[in-house]
């Protein structure tokens, strides 16, 4: 920080470029970029932070291992899948119960 600098004006964060090497003003956001290279100053923690964006932005569906019911599926077909999905789901339901119970007695 240059000598110069005004005492009264507000602190400002500095961070090490790890690609430069050079300091460079930073805003602590995972998005800032060195004022000498150009490079992300946190290249970990921005991708990181798109990892976790993309896993909120997924549907969750996808996380859950339902029998698949096509829309070609004969009706017969459909009945019995929506009869085995309904068991998968209560199924789950009964295991959250469980874990749950088994959680607030331990304490």
């Amino acid at each position: 920080m240059p000598d110069s600098a005004d005492p009264n004006a507000p602190f400002t964060a500095t961070k090490k470029c790890p690609h430069c090497g050079r300091w460079t003003e930073w805003q602590q956001r995972p998005t800032d970029r060195c004022q000498h290279c150009g490079q992300v100053l946190e290249p970990q923690r921005a991708a990181a932070d798109e990892h976790r964006q993309q896993q909120a932005d997924a549907p969750l569906s996808e996380g859950l291992m339902l029998i698949q019911i096509n829309p070609d599926d004969g009706p017969a077909l459909r009945f019995f899948k929506y009869i085995i999905r309904g068991g998968q789901l209560a199924f789950g339901a009964f295991m959250a119960f469980m874990m749950w119970l088994l959680s607030a007695v331990a304490g």
